[in-house]
Formats: C-alpha cells, structure tokens, sequence
C-alpha cells in the first residue's frame, strides 16, 4: 500500500491513504467468495433443470442454460485482477494566492481616469 506525504508549514508530514488499494489477500478472498457463490447458483440451477425437466420443461431449459453459462461467467469475473483505484482529488492541496495590496493612495490622491 502506497501512502503519499503532504508537507504542512509546522514542518509535520501527513498521510493519506484514502485512494489506496484493498490488501492483496482481501482482494483474492473476495474473487474466491464471488466464485463460490457463482458456483452455488450454478448448482442449484442444474439441480433444477434435472428435478423439473419432465415437470415444466421450458423452465427446466432455462435452469439449464443458465447452468452451462455461469461458470464461464464466474471464471472471467474471478480472474478480472485487482480493482482500480478510486479517482480522487489531488493528494496535494494547493495554498490560495495571496492578494497583492498596493501603496496606500493618499486622502488628495484620485484614481487615474480614463482619457477617452
């Protein structure tokens, strides 16, 4: 996990890690739990098309297909690779310009006008 550092002027340094990537292995536990849970659904599905194919066959075709679909589903879902980072503001914050003051203009003093 990779923290950037922001300088403040008391010279103390701040992390943030908001925009950081979940942990490798929480990453991989949550491919491995969408799997399974494809997999159960995949199994409850061919369970189906078995139990009512004589039953309500168009049903059971569904099942069915639904069945021979979702591991490939599953497989493509579980080796997508670790998920993007959010896109967040710049880590850095930029400090707001300061205003140029002028000379004070004495009280006698009138602004230039415009000669037109």
């Amino acid at each position: 996990m990779k923290a950037t550092r922001k300088q403040h002027g008391d010279g103390g340094q701040v992390f943030r890690i908001t925009g950081a990537r979940t942990g490798l292995a929480e990453d991989v536990r949550g491919r491995q739990r969408r799997y399974v849970i494809s997999m159960a659904i995949r199994t409850v599905a061919v369970i189906l098309a078995a139990t009512l194919w004589n039953v309500e066959r168009p049903f059971a075709v569904v099942a069915l297909v639904a069945g021979a679909i979702l591991p490939y589903i599953a497989v493509v879902v579980a080796n997508a690779g670790r998920e993007r980072p959010p896109s967040l503001p710049s880590t850095f914050v930029t400090a707001p310009a300061r205003p140029v003051i002028g000379a004070p203009r004495g009280e006698d003093e009138q602004p230039p006008r415009d000669q037109g």
